[in-house]
């Protein structure tokens, strides 16, 4: 225990002094702003344009539930692309360099290094994320009158994008210990994302697809779905995370450094 606690402060000052919090923090605070700003001014900007001779574009009036598609849009997309960038070299960077070998010849654990960077990986994104959505919120509660949504679906649509940048993180690291290089773990992790993508093309297997979790859960504001459609998503995700923390591991723990 020890172990972990001390590699993951060593892992917390790195994402200050690496600026991979602040970065972060940045980034999806200006998401926070954006959403309900875009859902906002977007009638304003669209409004009489012509997409052909007599045919104009005439938005309604924005509403809450604009500003969290807008959220879920922002979050779902970009924001999960930036979490692919700012956390690609989480272990693959150390593995490169060789930077571990003297921790590891010291008596610190294998098993330790992985859980710690997850663990601090986990804090950071969730900060990151809670800053997005405490904007949001603020931003959203200022322009319109709040969204009456059941707290249940509240809290599943909010989860969503919040454990699915987890199952990034968690492949991440995987790819990081299985595939040298940052380059190589970001390219494993990318094709695992653009295979659910493939897999999303199928109706059936929406349920099932943790991408569904990025962008989809805006159905649960608009009563397109129920929770019950994504229940099944959030399973897979949380045994995913596990899956490859346990992988990544093992393989690990047979690496040679």
């Amino acid at each position: 225990m020890r172990a972990f606690i001390a590699f993951s402060k060593k892992e917390l000052i790195e994402s200050v002094k690496t600026q991979r919090l602040t970065i972060l923090l940045i980034v999806f605070a200006i998401f926070g702003i954006m959403s309900p700003l875009i859902a906002l001014m977007l009638p304003s900007i669209l409004a009489g344009t012509e997409l052909a001779p007599g045919m104009t574009i005439e938005l309604p009036e924005p509403t809450a539930i604009d500003s969290w598609m807008q959220f879920f849009g922002n979050v779902g997309q970009m924001g999960m692309i930036a979490v692919l960038l700012i956390f690609a070299g989480i272990t693959a960077t150390e593995l490169s360099k060789g930077t571990l070998l003297p921790l590891l010849t010291k008596g610190l654990p294998r098993h330790s290094v992985i859980t710690a960077k997850f663990a601090v990986a986990f804090l950071v994104w969730s900060l990151a994320y809670l800053l997005c959505l405490g904007i949001a919120q603020a931003y959203t509660a200022f322009y319109w009158d709040p969204v009456n949504i059941p707290l249940p679906y509240l809290l599943l649509a909010f989860a969503g994008p919040w454990i699915y940048g987890l199952l990034l993180i968690a492949l991440l690291i995987l790819g990081g210990v299985i595939v040298r290089g940052q380059y190589g773990s970001l390219l494993f992790t990318a094709s695992l994302v653009l295979l659910m993508g493939v897999i999303n093309i199928w109706p059936a297997a929406n349920r099932f697809n943790p991408s569904t979790l990025a962008a989809n859960v805006v159905g649960l504001f608009t009563e397109q779905n129920a929770t019950s459609d994504f229940i099944p998503a959030f399973i897979l995700s949380a045994v995913a995370i596990v899956a490859c923390l346990v992988v990544a591991i093992l393989a690990f723990n047979k690496k040679q450094l």
